[in-house]
């Protein structure tokens, strides 16, 4: 059994866990990252990992948790909720969250590998998965189901479909990747809204 650490050696070494589950998960993956590396560079036992966090898969939606507020912010506060009507509110979410899994590694590994989520997910109780009930996924379904008509899902769907766009820019071309996205973003947009 693990030794009881001080609360200040709890906020540091969980900081820690944070800090190194962020990087390792954005390019690693949750498979691919062992406890061995997650804990190394806190310094404690593998098993010392269960002192901070119920699972592997836990520590990695609490790094997701940790961003949610800030993500939230940039695609909703200053993208969707921005807009001056549907389309433009549209248009404004969908450029705020390519530049969102641009700069955010650990996003851009959630868009890119679903597979991860669900096993995270599969991990998780009910009450924990709770704690990701109102984030922005959440904000943009309530978006989509007020402001748009067709099935909620499909909407997101689609713009799922933008989403991943970017995750083949290095396929379209770094000169006309930014033109692309444009046209994509309103070609969409346009074609989902009726304003």
């Amino acid at each position: 059994m693990p030794s009881a650490f001080s609360a200040e050696e709890r906020s540091r070494i969980t900081e820690l866990l944070l800090d190194t589950a962020t990087r390792l998960f954005s390019t690693q993956g949750l498979r691919k990252t062992s406890l061995e590396e997650l804990t190394a560079p806190a310094g404690i036992a593998k098993s010392s990992l269960y002192a901070f966090f119920a699972s592997k898969e836990d520590l990695y939606f609490e790094a997701m948790l940790r961003q949610s507020e800030e993500v939230r912010r940039r695609v909703i506060d200053e993208g969707l909720n921005r807009g001056s009507d549907t389309r433009d509110a549209l248009r404004r979410f969908l450029h705020a969250t390519v530049a969102e899994l641009d700069a955010n590694p650990l996003y851009r590994r959630l868009m890119s590998h679903p597979q991860e989520m669900a096993a995270v997910a599969a991990k998780l109780t009910p009450e924990r998965m709770a704690a990701a009930a109102g984030g922005p996924m959440a904000d943009l379904l309530r978006f989509l189901d007020t402001h748009l008509e067709g099935d909620p899902q499909i909407l997101l769907g689609v713009l799922r479909a933008v989403l991943l766009t970017p995750l083949h820019a290095e396929h379209l071309g770094a000169e006309i990747y930014p033109a692309v996205m444009d046209r994509l973003i309103d070609a969409v947009t346009e074609g989902i809204t009726t304003c």
